[in-house]
């Protein structure tokens, strides 16, 4: 085992939930209301989001996957048309296009960059793409300005082919961020930023409902609001026009089922926990934000790339402390997450890109096509960061990751 010598062993997780007696009051005070799946707990963590982001709505549902996939079904995208995303980035973000049976395009990173390559995103788009996902890694917000002046650049292409298509009469701009719930961008909330937002509450991120994610957007002529809510909540709820609160009003136990569609919705028991958690939240995002801050502190001087998630016009939500190995290979940046496991530290990589998986290169994606998302990847190693972690945890993963680098 390796270990420095004089240095006692310390057993630091990746990414452990932050759970404290009051989420497991907000979750019994459901249990006890009766009120177990979609209830009053569920629609209170809606109108907070909302007012969190800046926003007129929020939709809370089980996850983020289906928060994405839920408003492209909205949207009316389908077979034939396109749905553009980063090559570098988990498979939910490009599985929810293959889920409504259109076509996933790739657009390879930026050289050094973990963020889509803003500059051939204008050349990817055809008559045929409906949706671009940009991804929001590690809680870092992207320039939405480049991603909608490269949208602008193509309007004329645009073919609408639904009513709330035409309302935009563009390509649509849906935010994968997942990881980036409470981060900042040019004065604005994530959220409010992008067309559409989709954040994850899973039970790694910083905001957790255990599973569960919520989807917010920016108001628009010729999108009734409040009309799209309740076509997610029919989209959630198998096509029934009724939801439970509903349904327990004195004799209106009818409902219709409007389409044959799915079911993806939050439980109150999920709200609950999520409630708690917004209420610890500012605390939350500030502890990761010292972290962060003392890991840059001391790996800024060394021979590694990191992430930016705190400057002038930006501030991240502190979720993922990515770095690279410059100059490393990948049997190298292997061998260092072997011996921070040895040391008890366990480290993590954002991600192997998606043309790289089973799936991807069954639908003829090559990774030699996307040299720059390789080459973020060969050397990628995250490190924990976390609201359990304490300055001494802090210390020992530095103190261990500068002598291994």
């Amino acid at each position: 085992m390796d270990i420095q010598p004089g240095k006692p062993m310390r057993n630091i997780p990746f990414s452990p939930p932050d759970m404290g007696e009051a989420e497991v009051q907000e979750a019994a005070e459901a249990l006890r209301s009766g009120w177990i799946t979609t209830g009053p707990k569920t629609k209170e963590f809606e109108r907070q989001i909302a007012a969190y982001c800046g926003t007129s709505k929020a939709v809370c549902l089980s996850s983020a996957t289906a928060c994405m996939e839920s408003i492209l079904r909205a949207l009316g995208v389908g077979p034939g048309d396109e749905v553009i995303t980063c090559a570098y980035t988990y498979t939910a973000t490009a599985s929810v296009t293959c889920h409504v049976g259109a076509t996933v395009r790739f657009v390879d990173t930026a050289p050094d960059s973990f963020e889509i390559d803003y500059d051939r995103l204008a050349d990817v788009i055809t008559e045929r793409t409906k949706v671009i996902i940009p991804v929001d890694l590690g809680g870092v917000v992207c320039d939405y300005d480049r991603i909608f002046a490269a949208v602008e650049s193509k309007r004329e292409l645009f073919r609408p082919a639904t009513d709330i298509q035409a309302a935009f009469g563009r390509v649509i701009v849906l935010a994968d961020a997942a990881h980036a719930f409470g981060a900042q961008w040019h004065g604005r909330m994530c959220g409010s930023i992008a067309d559409f937002t989709s954040f994850s509450f899973h039970a790694v991120k910083n905001l957790t409902t255990a599973e569960g994610g919520a989807l917010t957007w920016r108001d628009r002529d010729g999108i009734d609001n409040e009309a799209l809510y309740k076509h997610f909540q029919l989209l959630s709820l198998h096509g029934q026009n009724k939801d439970a609160l509903a349904k327990t009003k004195m004799g209106a136990w009818e409902y219709d089922i409007i389409a044959p569609y799915y079911k993806c919705n939050m439980t109150d028991v999920m709200a609950g926990i999520g409630l708690a958690q917004f209420r610890r939240y500012p605390a939350l995002l500030a502890r990761r934000r010292q972290i962060v801050e003392a890991y840059d502190a001391v790996l800024k001087a060394l021979p590694v790339q990191l992430l930016d998630h705190y400057g002038t016009d930006h501030a991240s939500s502190g979720h993922l402390y990515l770095t690279r190995l410059l100059g490393k290979t990948l049997e190298e940046r292997n061998a260092v997450i072997g011996k921070m496991a040895e040391r008890g530290i366990a480290c993590n990589v954002h991600y192997k890109p998606l043309p790289m998986m089973t799936a991807y290169k069954a639908l003829g994606f090559d990774i030699k096509d996307y040299p720059n998302a390789y080459n973020q990847f060969v050397n990628e190693i995250t490190l924990p960061l976390h609201t359990r972690l304490s300055d001494e945890d802090v210390a020992y993963v530095i103190e261990n990751y500068a002598s291994l680098i």
